[in-house]
């Protein structure tokens, strides 16, 4: 990687941007009269949220060893990529890469930004082919790399991700959604070696909270800086504040859950590979499964047709099902429709 600044990476307009500042969320105050943002004087969520959100930032920092701000909080991980190509990507000349298959909103917020989605093909095993990604990265110079691991659909860790960060001339967001799940370290220790990174978490997966929406982006200083200028100014609402703060303080609920979690997975495994219309089980690193079945469309439609709904990958990964890990009543559920398909 040649020597980064990241000024030469960040739209004009977004350097030139003065970001939103609430007054009272960067002052302190022991009994103030709150006569400042045309609120209500009543009611129970008749006040704002904290804009910046510093409590949530507080005990994620002592959790990662991280600094408050070297932390970024969105409207789930979601809110984070599209901020994230708006900072970095000019419409209609910039463009981002990403893997294929891989999480499609990278390229769904790419577009509507007007820039070019780049796609890097996987190989078989769902690997980045490294003379491929040198070979694309050096030919299109994309501004951004979308690497996602453990990828979803696929569901398997990418090996030697510290490869691509140190090869990459722009910025790597390194999407951890599933990284509780993994056994793998997450790069939020390589942030103090590489500056162009950007570490991706979110509670709606380990952390059981989806229904919260709440995403957090782990970097420099100076990205988090960019980041919290161009997000809107209350971007996270205080009910979900408050909930996501109370699970951090029960984290050995989340650690069980997780645990039985992983059991399922191996218990589901034994179960998939025993089923007759089960082609291939592939490995995963995360919460679910990528399935190729025989006769996939038919195994899909018994599948809806008893309420169990799961995820069709195939065209795009051929014959291929992604199904989540639910808890053992639901996945006794799935397998015994499973087998009924036998006769199919």
């Amino acid at each position: 990687m040649k020597e980064f600044n990241i000024n030469s990476l960040v739209r004009k307009n977004i350097l030139e941007l003065q970001p939103y500042i609430s007054f009272r969320d960067h002052n302190e105050f022991k009994n103030p009269v709150l006569l400042d943002a045309n609120e209500s004087p009543f009611g129970e969520l008749n006040r704002y949220p904290d804009s910046t959100q510093k409590e949530l930032k507080q005990k994620l920092s002592e959790i990662k060893n991280i600094s408050t701000d070297q932390i970024a909080v969105g409207n789930g991980s979601d809110e984070l990529i599209d901020l994230i190509v708006k900072v970095f990507c000019e419409p209609k000349k910039d463009s981002i890469l990403m893997m294929n298959p891989s999480f499609a909103m990278y390229g769904f917020y790419a577009s509507i930004n007007e820039n070019k989605v780049i796609k890097l093909d996987l190989n078989e095993n769902f690997e980045i082919v490294k003379d491929d990604f040198l070979k694309i990265s050096a030919g299109f110079k994309p501004k951004v790399f979308f690497l996602c691991s453990p990828n979803n659909p696929t569901g398997n860790a990418i090996e030697d991700v510290e490869f691509y960060i140190k090869n990459f001339n722009g910025i790597v967001v390194v999407d951890e959604a599933y990284i509780e799940f993994s056994g793998k370290k997450s790069c939020t220790e390589l942030l103090e070696k590489y500056p162009n990174l950007i570490v991706l978490q979110t509670f709606s997966k380990a952390w059981g909270m989806a229904g919260a929406r709440v995403g957090i982006a782990y970097s420099s200083k100076e990205i988090i800086k960019l980041i919290n200028t161009v997000k809107s100014p209350y971007n996270v609402n205080a009910l979900s504040l408050n909930k996501i703060i109370e699970t951090i303080t029960k984290q050995e609920v989340t650690k069980n859950n997780i645990e039985n979690t992983l059991i399922e997975i191996s218990w589901l495994k034994n179960e998939f590979e025993a089923i007759n219309c089960v082609q291939k089980v592939y490995s995963t690193h995360a919460n679910f499964f990528l399935v190729e079945f025989e006769n996939v469309e038919k195994v899909y439609k018994k599948l809806l047709e008893n309420e169990i709904l799961t995820s069709k990958r195939s065209p795009q990964i051929p014959n291929c099902i992604r199904i989540n890990v639910g808890n053992r009543e639901e996945n006794t559920q799935l397998i015994k429709v499973l087998k009924q398909c036998k006769t199919l």
